[in-house]
């Protein structure tokens, strides 16, 4: 009986170590973060981790519609303002629809670059660069343009687009393979 019970439980045992979730291999990869109700691995690439974001599906359809999959995926470093599908559903009705168009494809991707800024820029590398500027920095994106980054509080980092309108950081330094994903509130426009 004791030696039935022992194969029981080395039998269940053995079935619970191979029966890892991603929510327990989240735990057990340091420096992982939640997005979207889904883990962000540092160790895969921002397409690979974007793609599993349930806040950011419109995001990961307006990259591919422009064609900057292969870009994201390369070896960076990048960071990447990432706005959620809340702030693409807060600009006018038919934006969106409009341009993910082919024909708008130009717009698309400039407005894309524009969430996006070469290097790895961490949350403490941002509030620094901050402070330097005596409370604003400003970060020139990959399309181009300018973003200026300013403290709202001790801890809150916004971002005021070159129209004026402001998007706030909700999650900070999801570290990825290839750079850096800082989740915001609103999309930024050139």
């Amino acid at each position: 009986m004791k030696k039935h019970l022992l194969s029981f439980a080395l039998v269940a045992l053995m079935g619970a170590a191979s029966a890892t979730t991603a929510a327990a291999q989240a735990k057990l990869t340091p420096g992982t973060v939640s997005v979207g109700g889904e883990a962000m691995y540092p160790n895969k690439n921002i397409v690979e981790n974007a793609v599993n974001s349930k806040d950011h599906t419109t995001l990961v359809a307006a990259v591919k519609a422009a064609g900057l999959v292969e870009t994201l995926q390369g070896k960076g470093p990048f960071t990447v303002f990432a706005p959620t599908n809340a702030a693409f559903n807060a600009l006018p009705a038919g934006t969106v629809e409009t341009l993910v168009k082919p024909e708008n494809k130009a717009t698309l991707t400039k407005i894309l670059t524009y969430h996006v800024v070469a290097g790895n820029m961490t949350a403490d590398k941002i509030m620094a660069a901050i402070k330097a500027g005596k409370g604003t920095a400003t970060l020139k994106t990959v399309s181009g343009g300018t973003l200026k980054a300013m403290m709202n509080g001790p801890k809150n980092v916004v971002l005021v687009d070159e129209k004026g309108n402001i998007s706030t950081i909700s999650t900070y330094d999801v570290i990825q393979s290839n750079g850096v994903i800082h989740v915001i509130d609103k999309v930024l426009m050139p």
